[in-house]
């Protein structure tokens, strides 16, 4: 009989911190992983850069996840941002915040993260047992014993879930957690790929592919949704948008595209001015030179294809002089500049999520450890719960954040 003081199962940054939390209390651990290495979409976040953290204020972190954030306060108070980076430090791994604002480790690679983790928890002795899946929950009634595999039963009084969601497939991405949630009582709510590209009704968009828009505003132009917005950089695509901005509220509009079917948008591309402000531009720019285009007054705010499509879009003649341009055509080309509808009709599903919108009910898990209140010794901890974030090492904080803990009470 192969028995333990803990099983995590998982392998990701929330499983290895919660090992290595619960392995420094000299538990007996056993680190199961289904793939073949350990670590692999942590070795691909940001980009292979490995967005640690950030160095917002636990106030302001908790408030880009929205209303659950607050489920985050005692872990955060446990291991925030600079707890993160005295652990890496500890284990070998400089970080640094190159903006200010982002933290990275100083090699700006992901493998150094990784190879760190492993190093520490060889040096504790944490046993990993890896291309072995965790198949069922061996459970009492009132009390968790173990894991079953494909191959073994492992017995332990506690268990950790660590399994991540759904997003990142190809890199072994099955939800696994979610049915071994549900197995002793869980509830999981309705799950929606997060953080990806978004596809549109229009075609335009591909004639603009060429540029990065800068400091775009983008809002949701439903009755009662209006308050849903985002900023950032955007990139048009051949059917549709992505960058920064669409990747962080891709995880708003996908549980509204399953709603409505599509979600209309509306896009500020030129910095947040208004239509009087945008006017007030146009004509200092067009008092400098009074024979410039309708395209080249535009381009002074936006690349010249976006600003030929809006022409196109509006029906102004982009060849003509702003001047000459019949009332109603101006007032149209200026309500197209400070608000550019857009029409997202679909994604390509989790194949291309990196998070998960959704997860194991956290009115079911306790904030303070952890642990489930459906059942004694069953632990969670990253993404599979009901908890994401923004990009910008909001949902790789939460994974260190929440495996500390539950490392510490399993």
């Amino acid at each position: 009989m192969k028995k333990y003081d803990v099983i995590i199962i998982g392998s990701g940054a929330a499983g290895m911190l919660a090992a290595i939390t619960a392995a420094r209390r000299g538990k007996k651990v056993l680190l199961l992983e289904k793939l073949s290495k350990l670590g692999a979409k942590l070795k691909a976040t940001g980009g292979g850069r490995c967005n640690l953290t950030n160095t917002l204020p636990n106030e302001e972190f908790m408030a880009r996840f929205g209303k659950e954030g607050r489920f985050m306060t005692p872990a955060l108070e446990a291991f925030d941002h600079k707890k993160v980076q005295a652990f890496f430090e500890e284990i070998g791994v400089e970080s640094h915040a190159p903006d200010g604002y982002r933290i990275f480790p100083t090699t700006h690679n992901a493998g150094t993260i990784l190879s760190a983790l492993e190093a520490e928890m060889k040096r504790l002795g944490v046993e990993l047992t890896c291309q072995e899946r965790a198949e069922e929950l061996l459970f009492s009634e009132e009390q968790v014993e173990g894991v079953k595999t494909q191959t073994h039963d492992y017995y332990a009084p506690s268990v950790i879930i660590a399994t991540g969601g759904l997003g990142y497939p190809v890199l072994g991405a099955e939800g696994d957690g979610y049915p071994l949630a549900r197995s002793v009582g869980h509830k999981v709510t309705e799950l929606f790929p997060a953080m990806m590209p978004l596809r549109v009704k229009e075609s335009w968009v591909q004639n603009c592919r060429a540029d990065t828009i800068s400091k775009v505003e983008l809002r949701v132009n439903l009755p009662k949704l209006k308050k849903l917005r985002a900023k950032g950089d955007l990139i048009f695509t051949k059917n549709g948008i992505r960058g920064p901005v669409v990747l962080d509220f891709a995880r708003e509009v996908t549980p509204l595209i399953a709603q409505y079917g599509e979600v209309p948008l509306l896009l500020n591309m030129t910095k947040g001015m208004n239509e009087e402000q945008i006017l007030s531009h146009l004509k200092k720019e067009l008092d400098k030179d009074t024979n410039q285009s309708t395209l080249d007054l535009l381009k002074t705010l936006l690349p010249e294809p976006l600003s030929r499509e809006l022409c196109r879009l509006s029906g102004v003649d982009a060849e003509l002089g702003f001047n000459k341009l019949p009332g109603f055509n101006r007032a149209e080309l200026t309500k197209l500049l400070a608000w550019t509808p857009l029409t997202v009709t679909g994604h390509e599903g989790f194949k291309m999520a990196m998070i998960t919108r959704g997860g194991v009910s956290l009115k079911e898990i306790r904030p303070e450890t952890m642990e489930s209140k459906v059942i004694k010794g069953l632990f969670f901890c990253g993404e599979v719960m009901n908890l994401d974030g923004p990009c910008g090492g909001y949902n790789l904080q939460w994974s260190f954040a929440s495996g500390y803990l539950a490392g510490l009470h399993c």
